[in-house]
């Protein structure tokens, strides 16, 4: 009996952005005062093909990051590919798990992987979604995570069938306000 969820981050309005911005460059490049010849874009190292092209690049990859959540016996495994490894926690180092509502600007200052704002550094969002429900994880050391999820009823019900079979005292079935 296991739990998995892969989420990424979808940002196609930035790309919208981008390529408005990519026109109105690409058109000063082009058409201003006759446009650039090749020799010119040669002379520079073709710089302004780059500019066009390297914001396309890094949105490319940061929206090809993926989050997989795993919650089986064993514990909690997640992995923000490619920037982080692995990381598996037993549900011996969990004091506390369950699902409640965040604010993802209010709390985390966005999406992505944040740290909680004004310097709580001991508490750690994974947020990818804007459903503003997430599976809160309070551990014995005292630190926190937060993985948003796309799936609240079947995490839901995952946690209460998990319960009831492996009597796991750390899993609390209600959804929390903060």
């Amino acid at each position: 009996m296991e739990f998995e969820e892969k989420q990424q981050l979808k940002l196609w309005w930035l790309y919208v952005l981008l390529v408005i911005e990519s026109i109105f460059i690409g058109s000063i490049i082009l058409l201003d005062k006759g446009g650039m010849t090749f020799q010119t874009l040669k002379e520079s190292y073709f710089a302004p093909i780059w500019a066009l092209l390297l914001p396309f690049i890094i949105i490319y990859f940061v929206t090809k990051n993926s989050l997989t959540l795993l919650i089986d016996q064993a514990g909690v495994t997640y992995q923000y590919w490619p920037f982080a490894k692995k990381r598996t926690i037993s549900w011996t180092a969990i004091d506390k798990i369950y699902l409640r509502k965040y604010d993802a600007l209010g709390e985390y200052g966005g999406w992505g992987v944040k740290h909680r704002l004004w310097f709580k550094f001991n508490d750690k969002g994974y947020i990818f979604n804007d459903q503003n429900i997430g599976l809160q994880l309070e551990l014995t050391n005292h630190k926190k995570i937060l993985f948003s999820t796309g799936k609240v009823s079947e995490l839901n019900l995952f946690l209460i069938n998990l319960k009831r079979t492996t009597n796991i005292g750390a899993i609390e079935t209600d959804v929390r306000e903060r």
